[in-house]
């Protein structure tokens, strides 16, 4: 017998799927996940799909377990975007990575917790049990009349499979985990969909490692069919894909696990590459939750439905579990406010000096928890110039530094003419934006409309100046770089820090830059960097923040707002955690006591007036508490996402203390 089921799971999410029952007492209780291209009718057999040989969890259940079959978001694009606001074509899955990932969280998350919950209910029918771990409700599910208490067994295909992987590895319920079409794909996680991506994942697992935690209990890992799936970013979504890894590649994930334990129970099963969960995987994954049954043979024809009037819908079950998630991202973001009041909970506000001090906590883990921590570098700077070109004003240079090995930094040095011999002038680091160039900010036969060479410009009042090059350029080559960091536990601002550092440090040997008075200035992608790199560099003794500055949180997780990267071809922008920890004004906070001044414009599409004018207000209140109200201020001028040049300039030449033009 087969039931339409859902559970709760918390708050307004909850878990759907089918549930069979045999008709005798069951002999064990399974969850089967199919991969997320599945709908649970397919995999049962109700609706076409799926071939009769590869609905795993019917066979389950014709042997005698009462099977669970959970319904997975599929990684189709008809429920993208907001009517009304935006419209997009990259995957649900994606969306949901994007909001989650910023909040602390990832799909694969939501989907484990619906596993678990659904763990729950069937411990709560067993003999003598409480209601389970959770808080759940189960009344849409029909109660077990069990005496003794089944053994619990997960096995997944594909999606399935690896939220299986990570099920048992997790909750130590799960007697027997079966791994199908999944297991040997976890060293390249950063080539697969994006909404596998978590932060800092491969530091500390791979397919061995899961396998490992999920002993003494029982593993069986199948080679056989693997899911393939291309992923483009023709529509702006993250490429990725899915693939079956080699034989090698299987095996030594495997030969790793018996390394560790070499009597344990793992079971590597190696049918025709077109199986799917075959009839040896499953005998053998049968056997360690219920050795006295035999499993049937497989049947030679789908199962004949008497009454499919109730026959749940699998797009409309779909688009109800997508926006359920949705929402609860939604939700969290609205509380992330309160919920940084709560982690800054330990910070000292009583006084600039006790600020500082403990401020200094936040500084690391924004450095360790956010941004990333690379090895610090490993070599001299080594620095190359050579000559660009010279104005009547000022002379360019090229300059390259070694960093680390295979990390160098690189930028243009604009020197004004007629320094003294023994005179320190500030300096004012100008850095571009997105798929920007230094020659953008610091050339003067460039006019580009964002920038008007505002580097060149600010030579030419007397400040000497260098633009560095970011690695936000190459539109995928970036992101992609970005995504190979994240589960190392880095970002691509572990890697511009590191640049900065070794910069500034070298700026303050040069005999005609004054090493106390080195400012930063930089414009969206730019703007981004001057609320997290000066923070932690501390012989930037300024900063400008231009057409970035906002309601961060809100510009990457709101499902309404038309301002949000949400429905953008940016999936860079959402990092780990942020949304609970920082955003742009506690950011600022870590500037403190430097000075800080946002630029901003009216006709900046980055985000409304509104959004920014709230977070600098929060960022005006702090300095002004503490007694510095006159190191921060903010230009509103009326134009659009560009240098405006006026406000902040006067800025620079009053707290870099040198003379503005007659």
């Amino acid at each position: 017998v087969v039931h339409a089921v859902s559970w709760t799971v918390f708050r307004g999410v909850h878990g759907e799927g089918l549930l069979l029952l045999p008709d005798k007492e069951p002999v064990a209780d399974v969850i089967a996940v199919p991969d997320c291209e599945w709908s649970p009718e397919q995999a049962v057999g109700l609706l076409p799909g799926v071939e009769v040989e590869h609905q795993f969890p019917r066979q389950l259940a014709e042997a005698g377990c009462r099977v669970l079959v959970p319904a997975l978001i599929d990684r189709g694009n008809r429920f993208g975007g907001n009517p009304g606001v935006r419209q997009t074509k990259h995957s649900q899955r994606e969306t949901l990575w994007r909001a989650s990932y910023e909040l602390g969280r990832t799909p694969l998350g939501y989907e484990l917790q619906k596993i678990f919950a659904a763990a729950d209910w069937f411990e709560s029918t067993h003999t003598g049990k409480a209601a389970g771990r959770r808080d759940h409700d189960a009344t849409a599910m029909p109660q077990s009349n069990a005496q003794n208490d089944p053994p619990i067994g997960i096995i997944g295909y594909g999606e399935g499979g690896l939220l299986a992987l990570l099920a048992g590895a997790i909750d130590n319920r799960f007697t027997a985990v079966g791994v199908c079409g999944a297991f040997g794909l976890y060293s390249r996680l950063p080539e697969q969909p994006i909404d596998r991506n978590a932060w800092s994942f491969l530091e500390r697992f791979g397919d061995a490692e899961l396998g490992a935690m999920i002993l003494p209990r029982a593993l069986c890992v199948e080679f056989g069919k693997y899911p393939e799936v291309a992923l483009t970013d023709e529509y702006g979504g993250a490429p990725g894909s899915l693939w079956r890894p080699s034989r090698e590649q299987f095996d030594t994930e495997l030969r790793r696990i018996q390394s560790w334990s070499p009597s344990s129970k793992v079971f590597a099963c190696y049918p025709p590459a077109n199986s799917i969960c075959s009839t040896e995987t499953m005998r053998v994954f049968l056997a360690q939750l219920a050795p006295n049954v035999d499993l049937k043979e497989r049947p030679g024809q789908a199962p004949t439905l008497i009454d499919s009037a109730s026959l749940p819908d699998p797009a409309t079950r779909t688009l109800r579990q997508y926006l359920e998630i949705l929402e609860d991202t939604q939700h969290l973001m609205r509380e992330a406010e309160y919920t940084r009041r709560d982690f800054w909970k330990h910070c000292d506000f009583r006084g600039s000096d006790p600020f500082q001090r403990s401020a200094e906590e936040y500084r690391s883990f924004l450095r360790t928890n956010v941004i990333g921590v690379l090895a610090a570098p490993n070599r001299p700077p080594n620095p190359r110039s050579r000559f660009l070109f010279e104005t009547n004003n000022c002379r360019s240079y090229e300059v390259m530094l070694d960093v680390c090995d295979d990390v160098f930094a690189y930028g243009i040095l604009v020197v004004p003419k007629g320094i003294k011999s023994g005179e320190r002038r500030p300096l004012v680091v100008c850095q571009h934006g997105l798929e920007g160039r230094p020659r953008d900010v610091a050339d003067p036969r460039i006019d580009n409309p964002a920038y008007h060479a505002f580097a060149w410009r600010l030579a030419e009042r007397g400040f000497v100046t260098f633009a560095p090059q970011n690695p936000y350029i190459g539109r995928t080559r970036f992101r992609q770089l970005l995504r190979k960091s994240q589960p190392l536990g880095l970002t691509l601002w572990s890697y511009i820090l590191r640049q900065h550092e070794v910069i500034t440090d070298w700026l303050a040997t040069l005999d005609f830059v004054d090493p106390d008075r080195i400012g930063f200035y930089g414009l969206s992608y730019g703007g981004k960097t001057a609320l997290r790199i000066p923070p932690l560099v501390p012989r930037y003794c300024l900063s400008i923040c231009s057409a970035d500055f906002n309601e961060w949180v809100w510009k990457n997780v709101s499902a309404r707002a038309q301002y949000s990267y949400l429905w953008t071809p940016e999936y860079d922008m959402p990092e780990w955690n942020l949304a609970n920890t920082f955003n742009h004004a506690e950011l600022a906070w870590l500037i403190f006591p430097r000075p800080f001044m946002v630029e901003r414009g009216h006709k900046d599409g980055v985000a409304p007036d509104e959004w920014v004018a709230y977070e600098f207000a929060r960022v005006r209140r702090h300095y002004v508490s503490l007694g510095f109200g006159g190191r921060t201020e903010i230009e509103f001028f009326n134009g659009p996402h560009t240098i405006n040049g006026v406000g902040t300039f006067d800025f620079l030449h009053r707290h870099l203390r040198w003379p503005g033009p007659d």
